[in-house]
């Protein structure tokens, strides 16, 4: 029953947040992509390191939205399969982990060379760099709006991610917020690589594109280390702190069982499994604290084991 129940459930938490603004999101990802490589491309042709890193500043987002959205994809196709003992729930986390520590090579790398070139300055074409920014910037702009459109009404149903904060770096649950936000910190970096190549073109200033460029990469570089952090704690099987000590007060305030054991971990963007073991005076049985328990929502997958 578990087994079917976890699975049914599998669905549900799978599609809640997604359907809705796929396609709203989609067309922000193709968007953004192609914006990226143009200004990847743009950025080895005019030499700036600016453009460069603002470009795969740009690549984060739009990948991460990408992976989400892959990862759904292969999560949805796998959800019956029984060979995941815990569903498919976690593929957005581990999508998530490898495109992290990606980024963080891209960032030394961005970093390196424009460190490089504030002491070796090279020659930029700046007003073609500063037009292909601007142009990331009307981009960024649009995203924002077509991702704000869908902003109102998805606020009411993730109640459970004012707690679960750590869920939201990695655009597979709180899926629009985190990409809203997300497009905004691109606009303002790409705000700053304009000034930057502006101040190149008409002042002839030359250190401010690559110290643009060593910004970027730190930006990216924080961002792939937050994305580690989160993804790797739910890889792991870290303890969801919230749940357990909702688990733990209930259990507590009856005084007629205490807990030998407990195991809460995230099995999915919404869902927690928990291993709850108890030690049972008088007539409590595991029926009894399997009711006590069932207002927990988090939690999908729920073992008890109780010992008098």
């Amino acid at each position: 029953m578990t087994d079917n129940m976890i699975h049914k459930h599998e669905h549900s938490f799978l599609g809640s947040s997604h359907d809705e603004n796929a396609r709203r999101t989609r067309s922000v990802v193709a968007l953004t992509l192609a914006m990226m490589i143009g200004e990847i491309a743009a950025g080895y042709m005019t030499g700036s390191m600016a453009l460069l890193a603002d470009g795969f500043h740009m690549a984060t987002h739009a990948g991460a939205l990408g992976i989400a959205a892959l990862a759904y994809a292969f999560a949805r196709r796998n959800s019956a399969n029984h060979a995941f003992s815990f569903g498919t729930g976690k593929v957005g986390e581990l999508a998530g982990f490898a495109s992290a520590l990606i980024l963080a090579l891209v960032s030394l790398g961005i970093g390196i060379e424009s460190a490089f070139r504030l002491i070796h300055p090279t020659g930029v074409a700046f007003g073609q760099a500063a037009v292909i920014a601007a142009i990331g910037l009307v981009v960024n702009i649009v995203s924002a709006l077509l991702l704000s459109g869908g902003h109102a009404h998805h606020g009411h149903r993730d109640h459970d991610h004012h707690h679960h904060h750590h869920g939201h770096a990695h655009g597979s649950d709180n899926n629009l917020r985190s990409a809203y936000l997300h497009v905004l910190a691109d606009a303002l970096t790409s705000v700053l690589a304009i000034v930057a190549l502006l101040a190149g073109r008409y002042l002839g200033w030359v250190w401010p594109d690559p110290l643009m460029g060593i910004v970027g990469s730190i930006v990216i570089a924080r961002w792939a280390w937050t994305l580690m952090r989160d993804t790797a704690g739910v890889l792991l099987d870290k303890t969801d702190e919230h749940v357990a000590s909702e688990i733990r007060e209930i259990l507590d305030s009856h005084g007629d069982a205490e807990i030998a054991d407990l195991h809460v971990w995230q099995i999915g963007p919404e869902a927690r499994a928990a291993i709850v073991s108890v030690r049972t005076h008088g007539s409590v049985t595991a029926e009894t604290i399997r009711a006590r328990l069932a207002p927990v929502h988090e939690v999908m997958h729920l073992t008890v084991e109780a010992a008098s």
